[in-house]
């Protein structure tokens, strides 16, 4: 296993417990080549296509923003 694989699974360890469980499933399909690593649901979809549309209306987050959220998640 890489040293980042091993960083990856300390961090999974610390999570709520229902999210190590679905990092386990894409981490899997990924590995086994499945086509299908994430089945949206319908109010993902949804959420999905709210933000395609705010895109195109231009309401989008400014570097700064982005960066701010960033920040916070960097190891």
């Amino acid at each position: 296993m890489t040293e980042r694989l091993e960083q990856a699974v300390q961090i999974a360890r610390t999570l709520s417990p229902e999210m190590p469980d679905d990092i386990a499933h894409m981490v899997l399909a990924y590995a086994s080549h499945d086509k299908a690593v994430y089945q949206l649901t319908s109010e993902e979809e949804a959420d999905l296509i709210e933000a395609e549309a705010e895109i195109e209306r231009g309401e989008i987050a400014t570097d700064a923003e982005v960066e701010a959220v960033f920040s916070t998640y960097r190891l």
